[in-house]
């Protein structure tokens, strides 16, 4: 009886989305989530990196912050939020630099 061996590939591309909520929540500043969306999306826009329709964008956007404050990397007060001083450890850059060495 022969067992069936799977590898298993996954080449993980770059997360823009999420590379550009840390690069925007890095400033010391609070956003409301519209406001942070709007700066969001026109870096993504002025990066060629915008795919799927603002809506969908903001959709994954929204998700993406809500993971970040559950792993502990933002704050949400009430209806704002406020990237805390280990943020970066979300960005693409970040955890390259993790699966390397």
């Amino acid at each position: 009886m022969s067992t069936t061996r799977r590898t298993r590939f996954s080449r993980r591309v770059p997360d823009h989305v999420t590379d550009e909520l840390v690069t925007v929540l890095t400033d010391d500043k609070t956003f409301g989530f519209n406001d942070l969306f709007e700066v969001v999306y026109e870096n993504l826009k002025a990066r060629n990196a915008v795919s799927g329709g603002e809506e969908m964008l903001r959709l994954r956007a929204y998700e993406k912050l809500q993971n970040l404050v559950t792993r502990g990397l933002v704050e949400k007060n009430g209806k704002e939020y406020r990237g805390l001083e280990n943020i970066h450890e979300a960005s693409s850059a970040h955890i390259a630099a993790q699966q390397q060495g």
